[in-house]
């Protein structure tokens, strides 16, 4: 028969230990069970629920210099293949004048069979990568912000990775549709900030044309491919991210929605034969949701950043349709010169679109430094999405 059991050691052991700005206390019994870890903050850090970057303890490196995380490095790829208005006209029942007046597209970029998510986003990141004049061995951290990854698995971020040859680096893909980059930029300034790296790439990319009905023409005259990407770096200049608001609808999901293909209606005849790996959108619920929102999130982008709309030196939207940037633009009365467009050349491109125009908007010197820049964006998801940055080169 079986030995009564000893009876066990009631003794605990309490360690304590710092991580990171954060004071942990461990209780840990003898017998080797962990019932709980409790986290104390000590008074010195603050905290940062309202998702402004405070410059604490746990942000600070060695020397005891304040972290940043400053973008030092922008790049972007586009299809070759050009499909305008004209072109449209041809294939489903519009017109050009239909399409330009109600969205404001006058034509986009379409990928053409050897390009993928994958490889317009490794020549947006190679580019972001030698305008800060990194090496790719010098990455920590991959961020590859998109919804039409090449796969389900392998992340679209390690193959991209892989290409770059960035043999460091850790990778993985975020899912929040046209919102996917100010999510990225969010969660890479995160890594940076806190002293977990030093070089974060958050790369966009998007492949949207691979998923349109090209005989729907609420859907078909408003997509088009491209990827964008941006460098993060550990600085002790003041700059970056100032501040982010992130959120979601759930409730409105069926209102911009890939039907099939994932674990809830996988591939099969009838998801092929009925259109269910197209893009649905219902546009006047989601173009009321995307005006309201996004004025919304700018404004407590700003609020959080401490800034007035006057203190806003260019706003960079998700490039969706010219009536909702007008809308939010003139909310937020900002003059007209200081919006930057450019979805009549390539559409909507979905996570990608900010990071592109951003491109665009250096390119054209309309960013200098020490500008204020809104971004803000919605997308399916329901998500939705502002940061402010400080531009510091």
């Amino acid at each position: 028969c079986r030995s009564k059991p000893k009876k066990r050691n009631s003794h605990k052991r309490v360690r304590f230990r710092q991580v990171g700005g954060y004071d942990y206390v461990t209780v840990r019994r003898v017998t080797g069970y962990l019932p709980f870890i409790a986290v104390l903050i000590t008074d010195q850090l603050q905290p940062t629920t309202d998702h402004t970057l405070p410059a604490t303890r746990n942000q600070a490196s060695a020397e005891g210099t304040v972290r940043y995380a400053a973008i030092t490095g922008w790049g972007c790829a586009v299809p070759e293949r050009v499909l305008t208005n004209a072109d449209l006209e041809k294939i489903v029942e519009t017109s050009d004048e239909w399409i330009t007046t109600r969205t404001g597209i006058r034509e986009r970029r379409i990928a053409s069979e050897e390009e993928s998510t994958s490889t317009l986003a490794v020549q947006a990141a190679r580019r972001a990568l030698e305008c800060a004049g990194v090496s790719p061995r010098q990455v920590d951290l991959i961020i590859c912000c998109t919804a039409t990854p090449d796969f389900l698995f392998p992340a679209t971020a390690c193959l991209v990775q892989h290409e770059i040859g960035a043999e460091n680096a850790g990778a993985f893909d975020l899912e929040a549709a046209c919102a996917g980059f100010i999510y990225g930029l969010s969660v890479g300034t995160q890594f940076v900030r806190t002293g977990a790296y030093k070089t974060v790439l958050v790369v966009a990319s998007e492949v949207l044309s691979r998923f349109i009905d090209w005989q729907d023409r609420a859907t078909c005259v408003l997509f088009g491919d491209g990827a964008g990407a941006v460098v993060l770096q550990a600085s002790d200049q003041p700059g970056g991210l100032l501040s982010f608001v992130l959120g979601s609808h759930g409730g409105g999901g069926d209102l911009i929605k890939l039907p099939a293909g994932g674990a809830r209606c996988p591939a099969n005849k009838e998801t092929v034969s009925n259109g269910g790996h197209f893009i649905k959108m219902s546009g006047q619920e989601v173009y009321r949701f995307a005006v309201r929102i996004m004025g919304d999130s700018a404004v407590e982008a700003l609020d959080k950043a401490g800034l007035d709309y006057d203190d806003i030196s260019l706003f960079i939207p998700h490039q969706a349709n010219i009536r909702i940037i007008s809308s939010i633009a003139e909310r937020l009365r900002l003059d007209p010169a200081k919006v930057f467009i450019d979805i009549d050349k390539y559409g909507n491109t979905s996570a990608a679109s900010i990071p592109i125009a951003l491109c665009e908007a250096v390119e054209q010197g309309r960013v200098n430094p020490g500008d204020n820049i809104l971004f803000v964006a919605f997308g399916a998801g329901l998500t939705s999405a502002a940061s402010v940055v400080r531009w510091g080169r």
